[in-house]
């Protein structure tokens, strides 16, 4: 279960820090709303999934997906630049993430 909830926490860190874009600085109210209600709740799984999973993996794993799916976001729906080196160290994140997993013993 906590690999669920440490999947789901990572998702909800996309949609924050795309919200969060959207928010303007926090001038825009509906992004605002949703920024700080998926970072609490994403929060709030990370620290259900810590309850079984290393401190190292758990957060490597979050912010992982959260640094991977941010630039996936800002590449398929912001338009930003997709270069070789870019490509490159999301290929590292997502080698190191998968490392991560297979290497947790536990959950």
């Amino acid at each position: 279960m906590a690999w669920i909830y440490l999947s789901i926490a990572g998702v909800l860190e996309i949609v924050w820090a795309f919200s969060m874009k959207k928010s303007a600085g926090f001038t825009l109210l509906t992004p605002s709303i949703i920024t700080i209600i998926t970072m609490v709740a994403s929060f709030a799984l990370l620290s259900l999934a810590m309850r079984t999973l290393p401190l190292g993996t758990a957060y490597t794993v979050w912010t992982g997906i959260g640094a991977v799916g941010a630039f996936a976001v800002g590449v398929l729906v912001l338009a930003e630049a997709v270069t070789p080196m870019r490509l490159a160290a999301a290929a590292l994140i997502i080698a190191g993430i998968m490392l991560m997993k297979f290497s947790s013993t536990a959950g």
